[in-house]
């Protein structure tokens, strides 16, 4: 013995649950981000690419892609790469997507193509969780009433409060949205440099190496 706490032997056998159904609690969060985007009017909402097309390959339906992004906002998942990992590893992000792993291009593509609906959707969910006690923070209510008896200001909402909130949230994602092009631009610029073909040449007895770029 060690005297430390170990762990199993990779050999041993275990029997894991046969769906992803039973890794994810009833009151998980992410059923919350699946019922939410499910209930959306995504036309209304503004995103593109609704009717799928005719011919070609049939591509990711956007409350797909919606419901990763979202998943992605609330974890600060920093990257389009990063989400595809997660899309791949994570069984949350597994249960969320019905196991598809869309690749980083995609995602990037999707988030170029619906920020400011993207953006919409983040801060509405997170107000929503609000509301509904998912998230940690004060409750909020749209009724027109204000209670001063026992409640400071700071835990007073308006409808003047509220959209201001919704601003600020809306913000919020858009400086997740920024952040993630940077990052992708940062690991799209690595990855071509590892893409980089080196030819070698002959010049008299020292080969001189000349490094050619076939991605911009």
């Amino acid at each position: 013995m060690s005297g430390y706490i170990e762990g199993i032997s990779r050999d041993q056998v275990t029997l894991f649950p046969d769906r992803l159904e039973d890794w994810i609690d009833e009151d998980h969060p992410i059923r919350v981000i699946d019922a939410f985007v499910d209930a959306m009017d995504l036309v209304g909402a503004g995103f593109c690419r609704m009717s799928p097309a005719q011919t070609g390959r049939p591509s990711y339906h956007p409350s797909m892609l919606l419901k990763l992004f979202i998943y992605g906002y609330l974890n600060r998942v920093p990257s389009s790469r990063r989400l595809e990992r997660e899309a791949g590893r994570n069984v949350e992000a597994m249960w969320l997507t019905g196991r598809l792993v869309p690749d980083h291009k995609t995602i990037a593509d999707f988030r170029k193509d619906n920020g400011p609906a993207i953006r919409k959707a983040c801060a509405r969910f997170v107000e929503l969780c609000r509301q509904v006690g998912v998230l940690s923070g004060g409750n909020v209510a749209i009724d027109g009433s204000k209670f001063k008896a026992v409640n400071n200001r700071d835990h007073n909402f308006t409808v003047g409060k509220i959209e201001l909130r919704i601003s600020h949230l809306e913000a919020s994602a858009s400086r997740y949205l920024e952040e993630m092009g940077r990052a992708d631009t940062v690991e799209q610029s690595e990855a071509t440099l590892r893409k980089v073909t080196r030819c070698w040449f002959p010049r008299e007895t020292e080969p001189v190496r000349r490094i050619i770029s076939i991605e911009n």
